[in-house]
């Protein structure tokens, strides 16, 4: 019986990391190269994310593009407690990871001080090319997480 569950365990995360629905979160320059990884040149559908999400609660990863300030903060959190679990988060770009070059009062030093965070991509902006490593290591991390079934 354990060996069952184990491998319907395996294969209910092969299925999740093959099926990404993503919802952009948008906010600030980073959206351009977001938008431009999105585009047929680098080809996102092969890792089973190509189809943006336009609510939140049809979307299982939140993708936070930008800088966060203090304003629009709670409207984040607003979306992602409407996500369905299971939710994954990816913070993209140095100005979601760590509020980036803005040392002011108005500017969320990092976005995992208002909602968890699965994946980090640096940059400013993160090349195509980080942002694909990102997206694999979000597969990753969903294939190898116990799954509920």
């Amino acid at each position: 019986m354990g060996f069952f569950t184990s491998r319907l365990d395996d294969v209910v995360g092969w299925a999740r990391q093959y099926s990404i629905f993503q919802y952009p979160f948008v906010t600030a320059c980073c959206g351009m190269e977001y938008m431009a990884t999105a585009c047929a040149h680098y080809d996102v559908d092969r890792f089973g994310a190509g189809l943006p999400r336009f609510s939140p609660r049809q979307a299982d990863v939140l993708f936070v593009v930008g800088t966060i300030s203090q304003k629009i903060a709670p409207v984040l959190v607003n979306v992602y407690q409407q996500m369905c679990a299971p939710k994954w988060v990816v913070a993209f770009g140095v100005c979601t990871c760590t509020g980036g070059f803005y040392d002011n009062y108005a500017t969320v030093r990092g976005i995992d001080h208002v909602i968890p965070v699965d994946v980090y991509i640096p940059g400013c902006p993160p090349r195509p090319e980080t942002v694909l490593q990102g997206l694999m290591m979000l597969q990753e991390k969903i294939r190898k997480q116990r799954q509920e079934v």
